[in-house]
């Protein structure tokens, strides 16, 4: 149970520590290079910039694909 446990933590941090570096990352461009005119969809609204870097973080870690299980972990 504990070894269950640990798996699902390691799986979380390690899907949810880039999509949080990425929302980072995207309110960042929004602060220092966004859009002031309101022309960019995206770079104008600090919500949607910070969503989309989520997004991008998420997608960069692998996030939709299923991990892949060691051969001890089959056995």
């Amino acid at each position: 149970m504990e070894l269950q446990k640990s798996s699902i933590a390691h799986s979380i941090l390690r899907r949810g520590l880039p999509a949080v570096l990425g929302a980072a990352g995207g309110f960042g461009y929004y602060y220092f290079i966004g859009c002031t005119s309101g022309a960019s969809p995206i770079t104008s609204s600090p919500w949607a910039s910070t969503a989309y870097g989520a997004l991008l973080g998420f997608v960069a870690a692998g996030g939709w694909r299923p991990e892949q299980q060691s051969q001890e972990e089959k056995a």
